[in-house]
């Protein structure tokens, strides 16, 4: 069952800002709320397979092709 919850003291902009969204994505405040709260709290589980599917896709976009030793690399880059 859902529960009331009553916010007191939220800044002003922080105010505006939820007030701007709520009207652009047409829901009342009270929704908008609701919607932020769950898109922060709520994880998103991936599948292990869509996630490495992602991986070789964004792979496969890149314009050159790197190798161990060139990761390895990147990640040294700027320590010292």
């Amino acid at each position: 069952m859902p529960t009331t919850l009553t916010l007191k003291n939220i800044p002003d902009d922080v105010y505006e800002r939820l007030r701007v969204a709520a009207a652009m994505h047409r829901r009342s405040l009270n929704s908008e709320a609701i919607v932020c709260l769950e898109s922060v709290l709520t994880p998103i589980k991936i599948v292990p397979g869509e996630r490495l599917a992602r991986a070789r896709q964004l792979r496969a976009g890149l314009s050159a092709e790197f190798g161990a030793h060139d990761m390895d690399a990147f990640k040294k880059q700027g320590r010292p």
